[in-house]
């Protein structure tokens, strides 16, 4: 089961706010939040309380469907930040040599898709389920090597620095 939040016009800029996002991606609910809880970006709290009513939606989408869900086996399936609208307030903002900037307010808006559903099977899917698997594992060996640029049988030369010849004290030395 996956379940769905978002935040909109959250202030601050979505470039900062995707650094945050990096680090939740693809975790458990229990340690996204403990990573938001400690993340020292003024991003993180607004992203926690996303990560929070999604979890809450998951639970009576749930409830609703009759089905029993834990919400320590939810994890982050995906989460992204787009860009929301700048305002450009009338304010001016000093700048180098005399001139000025006007000042800008930057939003975002964070999206998080959390599931029930386990890792592996969403990971097979992706790559196309048991029929790529198989297709795989029926191709022949030497085709790897192929595209490394050489047979798979010929071992190549290393190449190694000439040595030094000793002088007749050291091979006395050496015995």
């Amino acid at each position: 089961m996956e379940s769905r939040a978002s935040a909109k016009y959250l202030r601050g800029s979505a470039q900062k706010a995707r650094l945050v996002i990096d680090m939740i991606r693809g975790k458990n609910v229990n340690q996204a939040l403990a990573i938001l809880q400690y993340t020292n970006k003024r991003a993180a709290q607004s992203i926690e309380k996303c990560v929070r009513s999604a979890v809450a939606n998951a639970s009576e989408a749930a409830e609703k469907a009759n089905i029993a869900i834990d919400p320590d086996e939810l994890w982050v399936k995906a989460c992204f930040v787009d860009r929301g609208p700048t305002k450009n307030r009338r304010r001016m903002r000093p700048a180098p040599q005399g001139r000025a900037y006007r000042e800008q307010r930057h939003f975002c808006h964070v999206t998080v898709l959390l599931s029930s559903d386990d890792r592996e099977t969403v990971a097979t899917a992706k790559k196309g389920g048991k029929k790529a698997d198989a297709a795989k594992a029926a191709k022949p060996a030497e085709s790897k090597s192929r595209k490394r640029g050489g047979a798979a049988s010929a071992p190549r030369a290393k190449r190694t620095a000439p040595k030094a010849e000793s002088t007749p004290a050291e091979a006395e030395s050496a015995e």
